[in-house]
């Protein structure tokens, strides 16, 4: 039966304190998240926040099933191109690439399946 208690769905993210990104025992350096939306079923966050600091990347990956991102704040480059706050991406399933920022940035990403990083930083 379907929970209809909107409170039980809400995510006040700014009262979330942002934690290291760490993935199979790996810790991106100048990369923090904040889980949004965390599948019980698949153990693992669906709907994040990320912040980059100034320089900070995320290496070359494959997203299996797509992905889809916003940017909230500041700049990110993706396969050489700039994005700016406010721009949208869609990339479709088995899309690689990396990530990265020089001014830093905050980023709403939804990712339906786990990445396979390609190339380590």
């Amino acid at each position: 039966m379907m929970d209809n208690n909107i409170n039980n769905y809400l995510v006040k993210s700014e009262l979330i304190e942002w934690i290291p990104l760490i993935e199979n025992g790996h810790q991106y350096k100048g990369i923090f998240v904040k889980s949004l939306r965390y599948d019980a079923a698949t153990k693992r966050s669906k709907t994040i926040l990320l912040k980059f600091e100034p320089g900070a990347a995320y290496p070359y990956h494959n997203h299996p099933a797509g992905e889809e991102l916003f940017i909230l704040e500041g700049e990110a480059i993706i396969e050489s191109l700039k994005f700016n706050k406010g721009d949208y991406l869609y990339t479709p399933p088995n899309f690689k690439h990396s990530v990265e920022s020089v001014t830093g940035c905050v980023i709403l990403f939804i990712v339906p399946q786990e990445v396979e990083i390609l190339a380590r930083l």
